[in-house]
């Protein structure tokens, strides 16, 4: 375990909104499996590893697609600079309210709509073009068209010497980024139900 390089894991929580977060997150599941993709949160592991690989305490903005409850994005804050921005953009609206009612940082903007949205997004609430994405959303039981213009607008968006961080079960997002962004970085990370593959891409300089 790689506990004293994870500044996430010396991070305070709270029994009681990482149950809350749990049982939310659960009841989408439950609603739409294919949307959700998991029956549990991501771990502080995983998400820890996720900002570390994306250099969160180094970037200016930072984006995270998928946040589900919440609970991924507290980790997040956690380690951001006072002066940093957070967009998340989560598609299940409950999963929305919930972060929305829970998460309170004057950091965080959250918009409950597609990641296709994203340049569109970004432009909405005036930020920089982000010098990290980090995204939990599967790519796996989303169709191939759509899966390719989230890509698509990924790369785009992202700004030079960005990074783009995905952890998934399948490699599925590494065929839809890989026209967009190269080869990425691949690791495993074990600490998490169920075990996660994460894939780190570097968008050139310009």
């Amino acid at each position: 375990m790689r506990q004293l390089d994870n500044p996430a894991s010396s991070l305070p929580t709270t029994s009681a909104s990482s149950l809350s977060d749990a049982l939310e997150f659960l009841k989408a599941f439950l609603r739409d499996p294919n949307a959700t993709a998991a029956i549990v949160p991501s771990s502080r592991f995983l998400i820890g590893r996720a900002a570390k690989n994306a250099r969160v305490s180094e970037a200016k903005c930072v984006v995270e697609l998928g946040p589900g409850t919440g609970g991924s994005t507290r980790l997040l804050l956690g380690q951001m600079s006072p002066k940093a921005r957070l967009l998340t953009i989560e598609m299940n609206a409950d999963c929305h309210e919930h972060l929305r009612r829970n998460v309170i940082d004057a950091r965080l903007q959250s918009e409950c709509a597609s990641a296709e949205k994203l340049a569109e997004l970004i432009a909405a609430h005036r930020l920089p073009a982000p010098d990290a994405i980090i995204s939990g959303i599967p790519f796996s039981t989303m169709p191939v068209e759509v899966g390719d213009r989230i890509a698509a607008a990924i790369a785009a968006s992202l700004a030079p010497g960005g990074r783009f961080v995905a952890y998934q079960w399948t490699p599925r997002v590494a065929d839809r980024t890989i026209p967009y962004l190269g080869e990425p970085k691949r690791e495993w990370e074990l600490l998490n139900i169920p075990p996660m593959r994460l894939f780190t891409w570097v968008k050139p300089a310009a």
